[in-house]
């Protein structure tokens, strides 16, 4: 389905080390689990089993805003087959809550619902239908409430508070307590620069509530221990923060809660928060037997976080020679009933507003609403997906109101190594925001469909509306359009980021093999094939054992913000650089007399052997270990950051920079309102491509997911309800391999001398650009605007 070029300029520092022991980095090794998963061999969370295990249900509400009046539980407790039924009055510690950032979000109603599908009791029963038929009879008698579900009901001055008693209002910056948190950031003089602007374009956008549509539905295996305890298997994306949230509602300290990352089947951002964990273990805890929770897919989509909604007002200057002389914006997120990541994702929306672009004067507003629709969190992108659909709208209005090449515009304005960002921060790396729209424009594009000749005999899966056969050629326009888009990579804003790795070096069978246990979560974004590669690079060892991801280790951070393989893989790299240092040492001790080289000279570690730079063999790694292991374990750090401040919204608030820009190519059955996007071209700078298969596939899959937003993916939710109406992957549509163009890639290496290895952080990029991009295509191929996502066939037909 994919091309891919990869290319360095001459003379771009590469910052890697250079060993050349097989299946190291620069290599495309494969995974170790796709051959299982591909069969169906792999084993998910949901896969787990126990002898004696009981299984939990969660019994959600189904209204939105209300006071619990009652719950009658006793005809559940009376099933045969049920063992424990617990609500809010059941729960053993003084900690009720938890949260990523505020502990806001109750592990069971107390006395009030928030939003459709708020957990309010739990059952667990020695069948799964037993379990559901059981919460099906407990009854809770609501009281309904008034309903927030917009920045209007929101912010009234009788609007109902989401939730009382927040007299800082989140550090005393915000105006009204249903705002979770706000970010301005203010530089230059946006009035004065308006008076230069020889053109001035604005524009309202809205964007859409998108799920993180995993294939996995949250799922995990609590079992009791001995010691009062609680072990707990569960898919998730940072183990360590979920202890730090289920160990206090649970009464117990952390070493008494074990944490083993089982098999995660998607994530995306949706297992950043707490889902099912605490509910397993309660149960667990109060039946004294192993408990089970699968959700199914219904519940699932109540059961994660889901990227927020936006509104989105922009306005931009140009002057007639086409530079961009100030930005205003205002973006406003749905961050629904409880907090979740929206602090950060305010953060990221607001400090990324100005996309990739050199812009002086900018007045920028960001805030999180609090609100009954369902909670949003972390998803692919956290805030800059939403910025970046609304700044590429505007760039390309400015260019069509200038008269000037869209692309062209954007390279006039780009932004490059050691461009100041709106917050203050000098960006230190390469920005190759220019060369990647060169790179995406000038490759050719696809063949004209000769739709004359389309009737019979034509493939209707390049057409619109595919295997509907609704589209003959009839009507049918193309449409090409450009984006590129700016991500941060790693968290930011002074936050303490940090990731551990112990790696143990030791003889097995004659041979030399290296260990590598992290908590890193492994959810598809290949860290355990790239931490094997880098052991093998810095060790010279072929043989690489993953060790199980679990809480014996140190935190690896979440697997979120594009930041696994540079914070882990620098943790990796880190500890596997003191053992070899430690073997080296080892090997001075016991040779070094023997041989001064040992003493004198650059010694390396390949294909398990001691070399020096100039390729002489000094040893033997499993003769200088002999029964002997050497076992460390380190963390890593990046450089600091620092909040950024809450009135200017200056600081250095981000570790890295990541850039993609994409091409998109769209056939548009105007009389139907029918879309099919037949090529998403891009380009990325990767800094290094450590695996470039694995780089290849996520800057395709982040693609992908930009493209569903842009045209199919949508969470509906009743404005007069606070209800959701699409729960199921029937209703909620996500693209299929015949709705996936080819997607060609264009890979850069220029290296960020900051980073392990030079590398990146490259997995929300694509992301960014793919959206805008289709949504460009469309506009050019119909002449209307567009300016909310998905675009659905009546917004191009006429009939909205």
């Amino acid at each position: 389905m994919a091309q891919n070029t990869r290319t360095a300029p001459a003379g771009t520092p590469t910052n890697v080390t250079q060993k050349h022991t097989k299946g190291g980095i620069g290599e495309s090794t494969l995974r170790p689990d796709g051959t299982l998963k591909v069969t169906g061999e792999f084993a998910y969370s949901s896969d787990m089993w126990h002898e004696d295990m009981l299984w939990g249900q969660t019994l959600r509400s189904t209204v939105a805003h209300a006071e619990i009046v009652s719950i009658d539980i006793s005809e559940a407790l009376a099933m045969p087959g049920v063992y424990s039924v617990l609500t809010y009055d059941d729960l053993p510690a003084e900690m009720k809550n938890y949260g990523l950032e505020i502990q806001d979000t109750p592990v069971l109603a107390n006395g009030r619902v928030r939003h459709h599908g708020e957990p309010v009791a739990l059952v667990a029963a020695d069948h799964p239908e037993t379990a559901r038929r059981a919460a099906a009879k407990i009854k809770i008698d609501y009281r309904e409430l008034p309903l927030v579900t917009d920045e209007a009901s929101a912010l009234a001055a009788d609007a109902p508070l989401i939730h009382e008693g927040r007299d800082d209002h989140h550090s005393g910056h915000v105006p009204h307590p249903n705002i979770v948190h706000r970010q301005p950031i203010i530089r230059g003089n946006v009035e004065e620069a308006r008076k230069r602007a020889d053109v001035i374009v604005e524009g309202e956008y809205t964007f859409g509530m998108q799920d993180q549509a995993f294939l996995g539905p949250e799922s995990g295996l609590a079992v009791p221990s001995e010691d009062g305890g609680v072990d707990l298997y569960v898919a998730t994306q940072w183990l360590h923060s979920d202890l730090k949230q289920i160990a206090p509602v649970l009464g117990l300290p952390e070493e008494k809660v074990r944490m083993t990352l089982s098999g995660v089947g998607g994530a995306f951002g949706g297992r950043e928060d707490i889902s099912m964990q605490i509910h397993a273990c309660l149960l667990a805890l109060a039946t004294n037997k192993p408990v089970k929770i699968v959700y199914n897919r219904f519940e699932s989509f109540f059961g994660h976080v889901h990227r927020h909604p936006a509104k989105l007002w922009y306005e931009h200057g140009a002057t007639k020679d086409g530079k961009i002389t100030h930005m205003k914006c205002r973006i406003v997120l749905d961050g629904g009933a409880y907090a979740s990541a929206s602090p950060a994702v305010v953060g990221n929306a607001s400090s990324l507003s100005v996309g990739p672009y050199v812009i002086d004067d900018v007045d920028i507003e960001a805030i999180a609403l609090y609100t009954n629709n369902p909670p949003c969190g972390a998803m692919r992108g956290f805030g800059a997906v939403q910025a970046c659909f609304a700044y590429e709208a505007q760039m390309d209005k400015l260019a069509a109101k200038l008269g000037m090449d869209p692309v062209e515009f954007r390279q006039l304005n780009a932004m490059e190594m050691g461009t100041i960002m709106p917050t203050g921060q000098v960006v230190d790396s390469p920005a190759p925001v220019a060369e990647l729209l060169r790179r995406v424009k000038a490759r050719p594009l696809p063949p004209e469909r000769q739709w004359e000749t389309a009737g019979e005999g034509a493939d209707v899966r390049a057409l619109p509306g595919g295997l509907s056969n609704t589209t003959h050629g009839e009507g049918v326009v193309r449409g090409v359009g450009y984006a590129v888009g700016i991500k941060n990579v790693g968290f930011s804003e002074g936050f303490d980021d940090y990731s551990t790795a112990r790696v143990r070096l030791e003889v097995i069978n004659g041979e030399p093999v290296a260990m590598v246990h992290t908590a890193m979560a492994e959810v598809g974004q290949g860290g355990v094939t790239v931490h094997a590669q880098i052991a093998r690079t810095e060790l010279g060892v072929t043989q690489v054992t993953i060790h199980p991801a679990d809480t014996q280790v140190g935190s690896a951070g979440s697997t979120s913000a594009s930041r696994q393989t540079y914070m882990t893989g620098g943790a990796v790299k880190n500890t596997c650089e003191a053992v070899r240092e430690a073997l080296l040492e080892m090997g001075r001790r016991k040779n070094g007399s023997y041989h001064p080289a040992w003493a004198h000279a650059e010694l390396l570690l390949e294909g398990g052997k001691v070399v020096t730079d100039g390729g002489e063999v000094l040893a033997d790694i499993a003769d200088i270990l002999e029964n002997e292991a050497i076992d460390l374990e380190l963390e890593f750090r990046h450089r600091p950051t620092v909040a950024f401040d809450l009135k200017t919204g200056q600081g250095d608030g981000h570790v890295q920079y990541t850039f993609a820009a994409h091409r998109a190519v769209v056939e548009v059955d105007t009389e139907l309102g029918l879309v099919k996007v037949v090529e998403l071209a891009t380009a990325q700078d990767v800094g290094k491509a450590l695996n470039m298969l694995s780089v290849v596939g996520q800057i395709q899959g982040g693609t992908t997911q930009g493209l569903g937003v842009a045209v199919m993916e949508e969470i509906i939710v009743d404005p007069k309800t606070a209800k959701v109406r699409n729960p199921s992957f029937t209703d909620y549509l996500i693209p299929t391999i015949l709705d996936t163009p080819t997607i060609p890639v264009d890979v850069l290496e220029l290296a960020d001398p900051n980073a392990p290895y030079g590398l990146r952080g490259l997995g929300e990029a694509p992301t960014l650009s793919s959206t805008p991009a289709v949504l460009a295509a469309i506009r050019q191929a119909t002449g209307l605007e567009l300016n909310k996502t998905p675009i659905r066939p009546e917004a191009l037909t006429g009939t909205l």
